[in-house]
C-alpha cells in the first residue's frame, strides 16, 4: 500500500500546484494545517481508487481554497462545512474538469455503499441542511425537493466564491433550520402526539372547552395560560433545554463516521524523515590538514626505525613503476575524450548562409541558387567537473592497491585534460582521536556534531569524516607527495600490514558509512559546481560493498524527566523519506542495495546535472550474488552480464540508483598490464605473459571507454 500512498501524495501535490509536504498517518479523517502546509491524509487502504482520488481532490481543495481564519462562533461547524463542501468543490471542478468526472463515481459509489445511511430514511423530512447536504453531493441519484423558499437559499449556496460568501450562506441556512426546528417542538407541545387520535374526539373536546371559557368569562387570561405558559417555559429555560432547538446535521455525521471505517485498524502509522544538512566545515576534512599530519607522520616515522635501509624504498618504487605503466591508459581516456567531445560538438554544429557571396559559385547562377558563403557554428562543450568518493572501510584492504590504481589512471586523466577535481574517502576513523606532533601520539577526542540534531532526521555519527584526500587545486610537486602518500597507506593494507612500516591512525580503515557519505554529497556537490564554475559534474563512487540502514532519531525521555535525542533502527514497513525542497517521498526498503538505490535517487532528482557512476571492484565469489541483486536468476538480463563476465571479466549494471554501476574483476585488476617476461623464459611464458598483459589492457580499455562516454 506504500506505493498506493505515494501516488496519492503526488496527486495532491499536482492538484495544489504547489510544494505541498503530503503524509500518510494513521488519523481518522483529513487534515490540513494552513501555515506549515501540510496535508494530513488518513491511510484509506480500504477505499476504492476513484473513492481514494475523490477524497484527495477534495482535501486538495480545502488547502487550495478554505483560507486561515477563524469562522463565527456563531455558526456550528457542521453548517459552515456543507457550504463550503460545495464551494471548494465547485471550484475544483472549475479548475480540473477532469476531477467532475471523479466526484460523480466517487460520491455514486458512496451512495451505492449508503455511507449517508439513507436506507429506510425519508429525506424529504429532512432539515434543509441535510438535503442541500445530499443535493451537492449525491443529488444526481437521488430525488430531492425543495419549497421556493429553500430554493433561494440552495441557490445562494451554488452562487458562493468566496470564504465570505460561504459564511453568509451559512448563517441563511444555520437560521432557517433553527426556525424550522423551533416550529416544529411548538407544534409538538401544543398538540401532543396522544391527543392526535381521532379526530371526532378531538372537536369534541375543543367544543366542549370553548363552552366553558364562554361561561366563566375569562376566556382570555386562561387561554393565554394554556398557550403561552409552555413556550415561554422553552424559550427562557436552561442551555440543556435550549439545545432541544439546535438543528441537526445528520447525514454529514453519518458521512463523516463512516468514512472513518475506510481507515485500516491496526495499521502501522507512517514515520516521515528527513535528511540532515550536514556541517561541512566539520564533515569534510581539509586536503592540507590531512596531508601534513600523513606526512609528518612517515618522516616521523623514518627517523624513528634506525635502519640502514629505507623502509619506503619498495613500495615507492612500486608506485613510480605503476605511474610508468599508467601512462599509456592515461593517454587512451584523454584521446577518446577528445575524439568525443569533438563529435558531440559537431553532431550539434549548425552552418548557417551569409550575407556575402561565394566568388567561386557565381559562374554556376544560371543554375544553382547558394551563392552566398556559408558558415558552421561549433557548439560550445560545457564545462566538466569529477567528484571521487572513496571506500575507506576494512573490508576494502585486499583491493584497496586494486582500487586506487584505477582511481590514479582517472586522476592523471582529469591533470592532462585541465578538469577538477575532489577525491573524497568516507570513514568513521578520523574524528576519533587527534594525533599530538611533539610526542608522536594519538590522543581520544569527543568529536563535534555535525548538525543540530532532532527528531525523525536521519542520523549521521558525529565521528564520520569525509577526508579531502587529493584535490585539483594543488600544485604538480604537492600532487605527487600526496598521491604517494595515500599510495603507502593503500599498500600497508594490501600487503596485509608486512611491508615494514605503518601508517597514521587516524586513516585507519572503519566500517562502510557510504550512506552518511550519500547524505554529505547533498553539500559537498553544489558547493564544488559553484566553486568552479561548472555545467557537467561527474560523481564516481569507489566500493567493495553495500552499507547497513542508516538509523532515525528520537525523542526520548530520561529517569528524571529530561526529553533527549536517541536513535533508533529504520522499520521499512513504516518509515518514509520525504524531501521537502523537491516534494517527493522515498519508501524505505529492506535490502542495503535498495537503501542506497533510494539515497542515490534522492540525489539524482535533486542534482540533475551530476552523473553517478558506480566501480565495484569484485572478488570472483562475489560476482554472482551482486549482480542477483539487479536481475533475477537466469533471466536473460541475468545471462548477458554472466556472459560479460566471462568473457571480459567486467560487466555494466545500468538498473541501480548509479546511471551506470561497472563490475570489475581484482584479480584482473591487479595484473600488471606491462609485457614483461624474465630473461630466458620459455615461449609457453612468453606466450602465457603476452595473453595477460593482452586481457588486462582489454579490460581496462572497456571499463574506461565507457566511463568516458559518461563524461564526455
Amino acid at each position: 500500500m506504500a506505493v498506493k500512498h505515494e501516488i496519492k501524495s503526488q496527486l495532491a501535490k499536482l492538484l495544489a500546484t504547489e510544494d505541498l509536504v503530503v503524509e500518510h498517518r494513521h488519523v481518522e479523517t483529513a487534515q490540513f494545517n494552513v501555515q506549515t502546509r501540510v496535508l494530513t491524509l488518513p491511510l484509506w487502504e480500504k477505499a476504492s481508487n476513484i473513492v481514494y482520488d475523490m477524497l484527495v481532490g477534495h482535501e486538495v481543495g480545502h488547502a487550495l481554497f478554505t483560507p486561515n481564519e477563524d469562522p463565527p462562533r456563531s455558526i456550528p461547524h457542521q453548517f459552515l462545512n456543507i457550504v463550503e463542501d460545495a464551494r471548494i468543490e465547485k471550484l475544483m471542478k472549475r479548475k480540473y474538469m477532469g476531477l467532475a468526472k471523479t466526484f460523480y463515481g466517487g460520491y455514486r459509489e458512496l451512495s451505492d455503499e449508503d455511507f449517508f445511511c439513507l436506507e429506510g430514511e425519508d429525506v424529504s423530512k429532512m432539515n434543509l441542511a441535510d438535503r442541500a447536504n445530499l443535493w451537492f453531493k449525491i443529488g444526481n441519484y437521488i430525488d430531492i425537493k425543495f419549497t421556493d423558499e429553500e430554493q433561494e437559499i440552495i441557490d445562494m449556496i451554488s452562487e458562493t466564491e468566496t470564504f465570505a460568501d460561504v459564511i453568509l450562506a451559512a448563517e441563511v441556512l444555520y437560521k432557517f433550520c433553527k426556525t424550522q426546528k423551533q416550529e416544529e417542538k411548538v407544534a409538538n407541545i401544543v398538540t401532543p402526539p396522544e391527543q392526535q387520535g381521532a379526530s371526532g374526539q378531538q372537536s369534541e373536546q375543543t367544543e366542549n372547552q370553548s363552552e366553558s371559557n364562554s361561561e366563566g368569562g375569562s376566556s382570555d387570561e386562561q387561554n393565554d395560560e394554556s398557550s403561552d405558559s409552555p413556550i415561554s417555559e422553552s424559550s427562557t429555560s436552561s442551555g440543556d433545554d435550549a439545545e432541544e432547538f439546535e438543528p441537526e446535521t445528520i447525514t454529514a455525521t453519518n458521512l463523516e463516521e463512516n468514512l472513518k471505517e475506510l481507515v485500516k485498524e491496526n495499521s502501522s502509522e507512517n514515520i516521515y524523515l528527513e535528511l540532515p544538512k550536514l556541517n561541512l566545515d566539520s564533515v569534510v576534512i581539509g586536503n592540507d590538514k590531512i596531508h601534513l599530519e600523513t606526512t609528518k607522520f612517515f618522516e616521523c616515522q623514518e627517523t624513528r626505525k634506525n635502519s640502514e635501509y629505507d623502509i619506503y624504498e619498495k613500495v615507492d618504487s612500486e608506485f613510480v613503476k605503476f605511474k610508468r605503466s599508467a601512462q599509456k591508459e592515461v593517454n587512451y581516456l584523454v584521446k577518446e575524450f577528445e575524439c568525443k567531445k569533438a563529435a558531440d560538438s559537431y553532431a550539434r554544429a549548425t552552418t548557417a548562409r551569409t550575407g556575402v557571396l561565394d566568388c567561386s559559385k557565381l559562374h554556376t547562377y544560371k543554375y544553382n541558387e547558394d551563392l552566398f558563403k556559408k558558415v558552421t557554428t561549433l557548439a560550445d562543450g560545457k564545462n566538466h567537473g569529477l567528484v571521487f568518493v572513496l571506500d575507506w572501510s576494512g573490508s576494502m584492504n585486499k583491493v584497496l592497491l586494486d582500487t586506487l590504481k584505477q582511481l590514479y589512471n582517472l586522476i592523471w586523466f582529469c591533470k592532462k585534460c585541465s578538469i577538477p577535481f575532489d577525491v573524497y574517502a568516507f570513514t568513521n576513523e578520523w574524528n576519533r582521536s587527534v594525533f599530538d606532533y611533539e610526542t608522536g601520539k594519538y590522543e581520544t577526542v569527543d568529536p563535534q556534531s555535525h548538525y543540530e540534531k532532532e527528531a525523525n532526521l536521519l542520523c549521521v555519527p558525529d565521528h564520520f569524516s569525509m577526508l579531502n584526500i587529493l584535490t585539483s587545486k594543488v600544485s604538480t610537486k604537492e600532487m605527487e607527495t600526496q598521491m604517494l602518500n595515500i599510495w603507502r597507506i593503500a599498500y600497508y593494507y594490501s600487503s596485509n600490514w608486512t611491508c615494514g612500516y605503518s601508517v597514521p591512525e587516524r586513516m585507519g580503515l572503519s566500517g562502510t558509512p557510504l550512506n552518511e557519505a550519500f547524505v554529505a554529497l547533498h553539500q559537498i556537490l553544489p558547493k564544488f559546481q559553484r566553486e568552479n564554475k561548472l555545467q557537467k559534474v561527474q560523481c564516481i563512487v569507489l566500493t567493495d560493498g553495500e552499507a547497513a540502514h542508516l538509523v532515525r532519531h528520537v525523542e526520548f525521555e530520561r529517569n528524571n524527566g529530561d526529553i533527549d535525542i536517541g536513535a533508533r533502527r529504520l522499520n521499512p514497513d513504516s518509515c518514509i523519506i520525504r524531501d521537502r525542497k523537491l516534494g517527493t517521498t522515498y519508501q524505505v526498503h529492506y535490502g542495503y542495495h535498495e537503501f542506497a538505490d533510494t539515497m542515490l535517487k534522492n540525489l539524482r532528482d535533486n542534482f540533475p546535472y551530476v552523473n553517478f557512476i558506480g566501480i565495484r571492484v569484485l572478488e570472483s565469489r562475489d560476482a554472482n550474488s551482486f549482480m542477483k541483486l539487479y536481475y533475477e536468476q537466469y533471466s536473460d538480463e541475468y545471462n548477458k552480464v554472466q556472459s560479460e563476465w566471462k568473457k571480459q571479466r567486467s560487466f555494466t549494471i545500468k538498473t541501480s540508483g548509479y546511471h551506470a554501476y561497472f563490475g570489475l574483476s581484482a584479480t584482473s585488476l591487479s595484473q600488471d598490464s606491462e609485457f614483461e617476461v624474465d630473461d630466458g623464459a620459455t615461449k609457453a611464458k612468453i606466450k602465457t605473459a603476452f595473453i595477460k598483459s593482452l586481457k588486462t589492457k582489454k579490460l581496462n580499455k572497456k571499463v574506461l571507454g565507457e566511463f568516458i562516454s559518461l563524461v564526455a
